[in-house]
């Protein structure tokens, strides 16, 4: 039998991950208990952080870029999947989006330390090759042909947010909107049977205003863009997403780019890919892959 608005309460849950908040809101009967769901969430996002931060020395994928080249290592399964997706995400985009610019992310102080010239010096020196020429991944084992630092920074948190929509959906949640700082998955309709609004923030620095709404039912979006988070050199504001061809950032991007995808990994990767290849061939690629 179907559900009316009436019948349903609303809940708003949240928490920290990776530097910023998880969101959760849904419906479900009144007499339903939200702290259960409330702990899984943590701790299906704290399982994603823990596998896939650069901030933590201690993840699996730190260990990872210090594990010696030619030798197979067990990965846990979220780790494995995301890598599995990042390196197929990286093929069809032609290298545009890369988990192989870990040094890159850390030379010009995008992770953890600041920016180091003699880093960056290094970083755009260093011969470039993708993720997919430096690693064989067979199912839950990776093997480094090649030494490579790897950064997940472009797909994690998409991620994240779709482990937050399984937490739900295995909870029998069918109606719910989920995100991390702006990556957003929508499951269902609205109890009323309407999608979800979801604003896209237009891509201005110095104000935070919607640029357009968009509206979610079953899918899930992510934006990227260069003006909420970026350095600057020489007086010249530079992007936090690298150009995996050069180790260097993006030297004239587009303001953002929004996609909306299956799923929020999905629609997180292909959003830095489009960024780093820019409107025209961005807009190809897009097409090309149905996106």
């Amino acid at each position: 039998m179907s559900k009316t608005s009436t019948d349903l309460a609303r809940h708003a849950l949240n928490g920290p991950t990776m530097g910023s908040r998880w969101s959760a809101l849904f419906f479900a009967p009144a007499a339903f208990d939200p702290g259960p769901v409330a702990a899984a969430l943590q701790a299906a996002v704290d399982r994603v952080e823990g596998q896939m931060s650069t901030w933590k020395p201690q993840s699996d994928l730190m260990r990872l870029n210090a594990a010696p080249v030619g030798e197979w290592h067990d990965l846990p399964e979220d780790l494995a999947q995301v890598l599995r997706l990042g390196l197929a995400i990286g093929r069809a985009s032609g290298g545009a989006f890369d988990i192989a610019t870990g040094d890159a992310v850390t030379a010009w102080g995008f992770g953890p330390a600041e920016a180091a010239p003699p880093a960056i010096r290094a970083a755009i020196a260093a011969p470039r090759r993708p993720a997919w020429d430096c690693l064989d991944l067979d199912g839950r084992r990776l093997l480094k042909r090649l030494p490579v630092t790897l950064d997940l920074n472009g797909i994690a948190k998409g991620y994240g947010v779709d482990r937050l929509a399984g937490v739900l959906a295995g909870f029998g949640i069918a109606s719910a909107l989920v995100g991390i700082d702006g990556e957003m998955r929508a499951l269902g309709l609205r109890p009323d049977g309407t999608p979800w609004a979801i604003a896209v923030e237009a891509p201005d620095p110095g104000r935070r205003a919607p640029h357009s709404v968009v509206s979610l039912h079953d899918a899930a979006i992510a934006t990227s863009g260069d003006y909420r988070h970026w350095l600057t050199v020489g007086g010249r504001r530079l992007s936090h997403t690298m150009n995996p061809a050069t180790g260097a950032p993006l030297g004239a991007p587009p303001a953002s780019v929004t996609v909306v995808a299956p799923t929020c990994a999905e629609a997180d990767a292909w959003a830095t890919a489009l960024m780093v290849l820019g409107p025209e061939s961005g807009a190809d690629c897009a097409r090309r892959c149905g996106l």
